[in-house]
């Protein structure tokens, strides 16, 4: 198959998975063809069957704004007709799976479209009754739809009233590359790196630092969890948060025990560091960051937002909390961070369980077995 896929090439949860499937499925001998406004961050390396075509954007005086999504229907056309592509992939109802449609009817082929919707697209800018019809648009006229959670699939189902049957696929995990290989060589290498004392248990959160992340909850509940278990915080990524995070850091007089890293185009070596990944967000269609910190060893603690209730089995593969309430998040953490026994039945019976559910080869099947269908109904 020739597959076209559009997604937003910058960290985040869609464009991740976007690659990570791309990635698989040119290693079944599929022949993938990218078409984004960059190079996605994570296709890593070279390979044989895989193309990326950019979309350039001109500044015009008559236009307020750049034309991204005419000008990523044009192309999405040109690369239809000039690779004869079969099926095109949207991450995104808007502007990805309208822009596609819409490229659809520009070229000469008739394509299969799929689209995915991963959360944003729904939970932040499903709210806009100027973007709704167009969000609907997109769903009603791709020939199949998917939702990364039941959760999101039906927040959609409510919000946007779709004509429009709605599939869900759960985001997968890369095992090859999150995995626990090396683990307390990894472990000992990088709190050597970062100046954590080898016996301080260590907290993870990994994130593009929105409102949305709710990040200040999960520094409220480092500082109750220091005051009783030998610990650090380690924080990945960078965003409009980060100031205010800071802010509360130094207020709160942790800042010898918390660590600001950056964005990272690589997080797995702090995954294996951490004992605790804690994602707390108001509202998360999936959390792909929780899944790849949990086959890396990590137990979690989430808040009770969205596709998170369905990622973690509370009580049984980490602990479901409020969104706010960082009293409980506190309390699980240090009950797993002191309780060795209660720790380790509980990452064993996580391990498996994301293994089980989450694996790479079950669900890029389910992708590969959706192109198919779309081509021949087309």
């Amino acid at each position: 198959m020739k597959i076209g896929v559009t997604c937003y090439p910058s960290v985040g949860g869609s464009g991740i998975i976007a690659t990570e499937l791309a990635i698989e499925m040119s290693k079944l001998g599929h022949e993938i063809h990218f078409i984004a406004s960059s190079v996605p961050f994570r296709l890593i390396g070279n390979y044989s069957n895989i193309y990326v075509h950019t979309v350039e954007i001109n500044d015009y005086n008559v236009f307020k704004f750049r034309p991204y999504d005419i000008t990523l229907a044009s192309k999405i056309a040109e690369v239809i007709d000039l690779h004869d592509l079969d099926v095109i992939h949207m991450h995104y109802a808007i502007p990805h799976a309208v822009a596609g449609i819409l490229g659809n009817q520009m070229s000469k082929r008739n394509v299969g479209i799929i689209t995915t919707l991963h959360g944003t697209d729904i939970t932040v800018l499903g709210h806009d009754r100027s973007l709704e019809p167009a969000i609907r648009f997109g769903i009603e006229n791709s020939d199949v739809t998917t939702a990364v959670s039941n959760s999101l699939k039906q927040q959609t189902i409510d919000m946007i009233k779709p004509n429009k049957d709605i599939e869900t696929i759960y985001n997968f995990v890369d095992e090859t590359r999150f995995n626990r290989n090396n683990l307390e060589e990894v472990k000992s290498h990088m709190k050597q790196s970062l100046g954590i004392d080898q016996d301080s248990k260590v907290i993870m959160h990994s994130s593009n630092f929105r409102k949305i992340k709710n990040i200040k909850t999960i520094v409220e509940a480092f500082y109750i969890i220091q005051k009783s278990v030998k610990s650090d915080l380690v924080l990945a990524g960078d965003g409009p948060e980060i100031g205010p995070v800071r802010d509360l850091i130094y207020e709160l007089g942790i800042e010898d025990k918390v660590h600001l890293v950056g964005q990272q185009t690589d997080v797995t070596s702090f995954y294996k560091m951490s004992d605790l990944f804690m994602l707390l967000s108001i509202k998360e269609s999936f959390g792909l960051a929780l899944l790849e910190a949990m086959n890396c060893g990590s137990v979690p603690i989430g808040s009770n937002a969205g596709g998170i209730k369905e990622v973690i089995k509370h009580g049984e593969t980490g602990y479901i909390v409020d969104v706010y309430d960082k009293e409980a998040a506190a309390e699980h953490a240090v009950e797993l961070l002191t309780n060795e026994t209660l720790y380790k039945d509980m990452q064993e019976t996580m391990i498996k369980d994301v293994r089980a559910r989450f694996g790479e080869k079950e669900i890029v099947s389910q992708y590969e077995d959706i192109y198919k269908s779309v081509i021949k109904e087309n």
